[in-house]
């Protein structure tokens, strides 16, 4: 049985180290956004025996496309001994729902992998960009995902509108 716990930025660098930065050292995995008060970090946590099983950090920031408050997903990592478990889906499933309910978010974005592309899309994320480099990680694309109503065709590439319900 694993559980949900919110972590401190120093919990979530070990596997961040392994998964996302090819094992550099863990002190160089942490981003300045890490320490910030309104960012938040969740792991899936081995209750039998204390593992931290997959990660992700969530910090505010709006995109520059998008006309409204928002949280971005960073450093979302599974251990590679649990993938294909449901422990990603299950960890971000409650991140979205913490940031509906609790922090009133419209939406979280993200620069997504591309090894990751059919887990996004299997979540219901929608591309908003093109693919371009991150230099020393590889290919990503910009995703996101609204949590409230939208009109049908409102998004494309590159062109993201978000529609308030008042409008």
């Amino acid at each position: 049985m694993a559980s949900i716990k919110f972590l401190t930025p120093y919990e979530v660098l070990p596997l961040r180290s392994l998964v996302l930065r090819n094992g550099l050292p863990e002190k160089d995995c942490l981003n300045a956004c890490d320490l910030l008060e309104s960012t938040f970090h969740l792991g899936l946590v081995d209750e039998a025996t204390s593992e931290i099983t997959c990660i992700l950090t969530c910090m505010e920031e709006n995109h520059k496309n998008v006309p409204s408050d928002a949280y971005r997903l960073r450093g979302m990592a599974t251990n590679p001994k649990y993938r294909r478990q449901g422990h990603a889906k299950r960890l971000l499933e409650f991140a979205m729902e913490y940031l509906k309910k609790e922090k009133g978010m419209n939406y979280l974005w993200f620069n997504a992998r591309v090894i990751a592309f059919p887990f996004y899309e299997a979540m219901g994320f929608e591309y908003m960009s093109e693919e371009f480099e991150l230099e020393g990680i590889g290919p990503h694309r910009e995703m996101f995902k609204f949590f409230g109503e939208r009109e049908s065709g409102a998004v494309e590439t590159g062109d993201v509108v978000l529609l308030n319900e008042n409008e």
